[in-house]
């Protein structure tokens, strides 16, 4: 448990940094509770970002961890754009309103990000992770010496290899099974969707690295079976989208609850992430056209999401989550990381 002993953590759980739900509130409650709790910077501009570490700094004097997405820049295919802008204008219209005329790149990757670089050169939080990719060595030496602790996920062996050639500190080994965008460096690449643990067991056999374990990781018994099988620690993030604390809002929190499967798609952001099936989810496995890259896709969905929570409609949400939802438990994430404790005899 290597982590755990370097951030000072009482337990070696980490609550993921997912984007859309994770907040100052709930990463505090976390970090409160002895674990690591996570914002994320990825959706927002520096000067967002700057306001959201202050106010968790307000919050709690405890480690944390702010994630980062490193994303290569996506080619831009204007006549993919106007064929999906052109899929999407029926559902759309089911709700009054109109599909983006073009698409935005609304997402600026850390390495396209000089702002978002020095503010959490500025913030210094205890851990940065990385998402999508890594960071530029300048990045990483800039970080490394204002003393941060340095995470990147990996789906395979060989993403694997490049984060640990790259000197990145330790590696969140991301199983399929796991919830939100499919950490994978480069989404034109066969994915080979290993398991969480199958993941764990292959990272940890070959690289000297401590290995978080992130996907269906959801109680107890799920935290001593990935540290059986060579975890140094867990990564849990749709067990705490259920707690108060996150941003989920009640329509997400409904599907959440009443669900019957997640699915994996790129129709919703243009990169490969699970989701609980809803009707977004329906449309994508219907739709004829090419989705055009991240996060162009994202803009247009992002807009068809609000225009239908508009009209009282929330089965269009980005409603990330994964393989093991339906244990999610509602509650308070200090009670949270108590129960998740009790039941992996860490305070046995």
């Amino acid at each position: 448990m290597r982590i755990a002993r370097a951030l000072g953590l009482r337990y070696p759980i980490v609550q993921a940094p997912m984007a859309g739900t994770s907040t100052p509130a709930l990463a505090a409650a976390v970090c409160e509770a002895g674990a690591l709790g996570s914002v994320a910077v990825g959706a927002m501009d520096a000067g967002a970002a700057r306001a959201m570490l202050a106010d968790l700094r307000g919050r709690t004097d405890r480690p944390f961890n702010v994630n980062a997405f490193v994303h290569r820049r996506a080619v831009r295919e204007p006549v993919a754009e106007r064929a999906w802008i052109a899929e999407m204008q029926p559902l759309f219209s089911q709700f009054g309103a109109e599909p983006p005329s073009d698409l935005r790149e609304i997402y600026r990757s850390l390495n396209d990000d000089p702002e978002m670089l020095a503010a959490l050169i500025d913030a210094a939080p205890a851990v940065v992770s990385f998402h999508f990719g890594l960071p530029s060595p300048g990045a990483i030496a800039a970080l490394k010496a204002r003393g941060c602790l340095l995470v990147a996920s990996a789906t395979s062996l060989d993403e694997a290899r490049a984060v640990q050639a790259a000197e990145i500190d330790a590696i969140v080994a991301q199983g399929i099974e796991a919830g939100g965008h499919r950490g994978v460096f480069d989404p034109d690449v066969p994915d080979e969707q290993l398991g969480t643990l199958d993941l764990v067991k292959v990272i940890a056999a070959q690289i000297d690295l401590p290995v978080i374990a992130a996907g269906g990781i959801m109680d107890g018994a799920d935290i001593r079976r990935a540290l059986a099988a060579g975890a140094d620690a867990v990564q849990m993030g749709t067990a705490f989208v259920a707690c108060p604390e996150s941003a989920a809002d009640d329509g997400y929190r409904a599907v959440l609850a009443s669900t019957t499967g997640t699915t994996l798609t790129d129709a919703i952001s243009g990169r490969p992430a699970r989701c609980l099936d809803n009707r977004f989810v329906e449309w994508a496995g219907q739709v004829r056209a090419k989705a055009p890259g991240y996060p162009m896709t994202y803009d247009a969905g992002k807009a068809l999401i609000a225009a239908a929570k508009s009209a009282g409609e929330d089965g269009w949400g980005a409603h990330w989550a994964g393989t093991a939802f339906a244990r999610a438990r509602s509650m308070p994430a200090r009670d949270l990381v108590a129960l998740l404790a009790r039941e992996a005899g860490f305070d046995a």
